[in-house]
Formats: structure tokens, C-alpha cells, sequence
């Protein structure tokens, strides 16, 4: 079987897709899948670095406002990426597309539906990107990485499943809490705070941060703090025995192991990953995200019981210690959050979308079957 994955711009769009192909690679390894992605997003550096063929288009976003005479080139692009994406479908034959979101999936799902290629998606957020709530309509199933985000898309004809997102799921044997902490020259008796913002930072919890170790940490608290890459050098001189800093956390099992708390933004795959864990949380949503989604993410984990809201309005040092103190010092509190996280988490979320479209793949080709 073969299969075009379109999606990308942003890790959050392109991850998933990479784990999806690897799922059903795994299941199986006769299935070829190629990658449609734009010139200009993160796939330009991340797809030749893996597996899989790809073909980069020249996609562009949607222009609003004074950046709107930007759409001479979205057109313009969308054009050649059109073509671009016919001549592969030629060559390539795809009995199916999987959407993943993001501008760069765009040409690929109108290419998709216009011939009645079989479309699928994968979205990720609880607030749907715009690509998403479009391509819903002519989509045949779309996997949920949080259900909430069903009473924000069309019901005609999709069929919607609470799959979660597809992460790197802990092992079955998890390491030890000491075991990890140790790893970070940390006593096992100590609370850890996990703090992270991406593969890049985020400059306002690494600011919050840094005014929040400064000003002296509780003598219990420990901290493992991933700068990002580009951060780094601003940050290195803190690292001291109860502060671990971190450009960028890879392998990130035994953070996650090791933290009894997490202070994160609210992209879905690091949220959802720390639901996997188990990892109570408190969320600052990046307030620039496209529809304020990672607020909309922060908001409904919230309700679940799985996380705290803390908008950047309101970040701060002393907020950071009050509410990470709060927790630590209220079992109570902290295990419900840690059980409502695990309650959300889907870590098989991978092999289970690879099975569904396996199954509507086959459901597909006995209907071809009994037309002729």
C-alpha cells in the first residue's frame, strides 16, 4: 500500500505523521509512504534526516491583514504545488492521504479530494487548525488528539475517533523515580520541577525561571530546566547541584520519570506526553499560538482535572513558586492531577491509528472489489 502523508510547517504538524508512517511500517513493512511538505517549514530540515522520500512544494500560509498582498505568492505557490503534487500522485499511485495539518498539507488534501483520493487526518489540538476544520468535510475518519475538539468540526460523513496524539510511549518498564533522579545528581528525596518549552525554549518561562532560581529555590525543590538550543549560553551559569540546565532534552524519559511537576507551554505533543507519564502540570500557553490554540489546550486539560492554568499574563517568579509549593505540599491535590493526566493519556495512539486505516484501507479496496 502506498501512502502520501501531507502535513507540516511545525513539529507539532510533522511529528505525528512521522510516528503514524513508522506505526504502520511496523505492522506492515510493505507499505511505502512518501511525505508532501512545504520549502519553507521545519520538514525542510527534519525529512532528510529520516526513512521516508518526500517532496517539498512550494506551500505558503494564508495572509490576514497587512501581509495580505503575501498572497500573490500563496497563490502563485499553491499552483506549481499543485502540479507538483499531480505528477507525483502519477508516479506514486497512493491508495490513500493522511493529513496531518498545517498550511503545507493544504494542496495536497484539495489535490486529494478533487480526484476522490481517500483522505484521513490526524489533528492534534483541542481548537482545530483552520486546514483541519476545511479538509473535515471530504475526510473518510479524523483521529482526535483530544475528543473536545469534535464539537468544532462538520459531521457530515467523518467519522471521528478518540485516538490522543501519536507520541513515543513510555516503556513498559519505566525507570525508577530515584533511579532518574539520581541521573541529574539529585537525592531521591527530592521534588523536581520540570521545565521546558520546546526544541526551541520559550523565552517567558526561561525568564520566569531564571528569576525563580535566583530569588532562591526551596531547599526540597529541585529543577531540571531544558533552555532550548538558542537559549542556552544565556542560562548555563545557573546550573548548580539542585539546578540541572539543559539546551534540549533527548532522550527526555528519565526527566520525565524523575519530575513531580512540569511547567510547560500547551503544544499538544509535549502535553500530551506528559499525560503518558503521568506528570501533573502546570501550562503557560504560548499566547501567539495560530487561534490561541495552546490556551484552548491549557483550558481543557484543566477542566479534566490534568493541569494548571497559568496564563503569561500572569507569569512570574513568585507565581511559579506558589503554585509549584501548593502542589508539592498537598498530596492530595498533586495525585489527583497525576491521575487525571494518566486518565487522559493514549500512548498507543500511533499503532491505533495505523490499525484504523489499515481498516478503512481494506474496507476501501472490498468495495473497489464488488463495484467491479
Amino acid at each position: 500500500m502506498n501512502v502520501f502523508f501531507a502535513g507540516g510547517g511545525t513539529g507539532g504538524h510533522l511529528y505525528p505523521a512521522l510516528a503514524i508512517a513508522r506505526a504502520m511500517v511496523r505492522r506492515d513493512p510493505s507499505v511505502k509512504a512518501h511525505f508532501i511538505g512545504a520549502q519553507r517549514g521545519i520538514e525542510r530540515d527534519v525529512l532528510p534526516t529520516t526513512e521516508f522520500p518526500f517532496t517539498l512544494v512550494d506551500a505558503h500560509p494564508f495572509y490576514r491583514g497587512r501581509a495580505i498582498w503575501k498572497n500573490v505568492r500563496t497563490v502563485a505557490g499553491g499552483l506549481s504545488a499543485w502540479r507538483d503534487v499531480g505528477a507525483l500522485a502519477r508516479e506514486f499511485a497512493p491508495s490513500l492521504i493522511v493529513g496531518t495539518g498545517g498550511y503545507a498539507s493544504g494542496v495536497a488534501l484539495a489535490w486529494s479530494a478533487l480526484h476522490r483520493l481517500p483522505i484521513v487526518q490526524h489533528i492534534g489540538d483541542s481548537y482545530p487548525g483552520a486546514t483541519a476544520r476545511f479538509f473535515a468535510r471530504y475526510s473518510a475518519e479524523a483521529y482526535l488528539g483530544y475528543p473536545e475538539a469534535e464539537r468544532l468540526l462538520p459531521h457530515r460523513g467523518c467519522v471521528y475517533r478518540d485516538t490522543g496524539n501519536p507520541i513515543e510511549p513510555p516503556p513498559q518498564i519505566r525507570p525508577a523515580s530515584a533511579e532518574a533522579k539520581a541521573k541529574f545528581g539529585f537525592p531521591p528525596s527530592a521534588k523536581v520541577l520540570l521545565v521546558f518549552g520546546g526544541s526551541q525554549g520559550a523565552r517567558a518561562l526561561n525568564q520566569a525561571t531564571a528569576a525563580f532560581i535566583e530569588h532562591g529555590l526551596p531547599s526540597s525543590l529541585c529543577v531540571i530546566w531544558a533552555t532550548g538550543k538558542a537559549n542556552y549560553d544565556l542560562y548555563k551559569n545557573l546550573d548548580r547541584a539542585d539546578v540541572r540546565v539543559i539546551p534540549y532534552l533527548a532522550p527526555i524519559a528519565n526527566a520525565y520519570a524523575a519530575a513531580d511537576v512540569a511547567l510547560v507551554r500547551g503544544g499538544m505533543m509535549g502535553t500530551s506526553e506528559l499525560c503518558a507519564w503521568g506528570v501533573p502540570m502546570l501550562i503557560c500557553p504560548l499566547p501567539s499560538a495560530a487561534h490561541d490554540h495552546q490556551t484552548s489546550n491549557a483550558l481543557t486539560l484543566e477542566a479534566a482535572g490534568a493541569a494548571i492554568h497559568l496564563p503569561q499574563s500572569a507569569l512570574s517568579a513568585e507565581r511559579v513558586c506558589a503554585e509549584v509549593m501548593n502542589l508539592l505540599d498537598h498530596r492530595g491535590r498533586l495525585d489527583g492531577l497525576r491521575d487525571r493526566a494518566l486518565a487522559r493519556a493514549r500512548p498507543r495512539a500511533a499503532d491505533d491509528i495505523a490499525a484504523h486505516i489499515f481498516a478503512l484501507a481494506t474496507s476501501n479496496q472490498r468495495s473497489a472489489r464488488a463495484a467491479h
